[in-house]
C-alpha cells in the first residue's frame, strides 16, 4: 500500500465533509455500494482508484466516466 498526504484548502475540506455527510444519509438502511460508508479518506481513495482504471480498465465505466471528468478539466488520457 501506497500512503498519500495532500494539502487542500479549508473550503473545499468542508465541501468533501459535507459531501460525505449527504451521501452516508442517503445511503438507506442496507444499501448496496461498492464502499460502504464514507469517510473523507475513503472517498479520496475511492476517486484515485477510478482515476487508475483510466489506465487499467478504459472501457468500465469508472475508467471512462473519470477519463470524461479530466477531459471537462483539459486533460486528455
Amino acid at each position: 500500500m501506497k500512503r498519500i498526504q495532500i494539502e487542500i484548502d479549508d473550503q473545499t475540506a468542508a465541501d468533501a465533509a459535507e459531501l460525505v455527510k449527504r451521501l452516508n444519509a442517503n445511503a438507506g438502511p442496507e444499501p448496496f455500494n461498492s464502499h460502504g460508508p464514507l469517510t473523507v479518506r475513503k472517498l479520496a481513495a475511492m476517486l484515485l482508484e477510478d482515476a487508475g482504471m483510466v489506465i487499467s480498465r478504459p472501457g468500465s465505466w469508472e475508467g471512462a466516466n473519470m477519463a470524461d471528468v479530466l477531459r471537462c478539466h483539459g486533460y486528455k488520457a
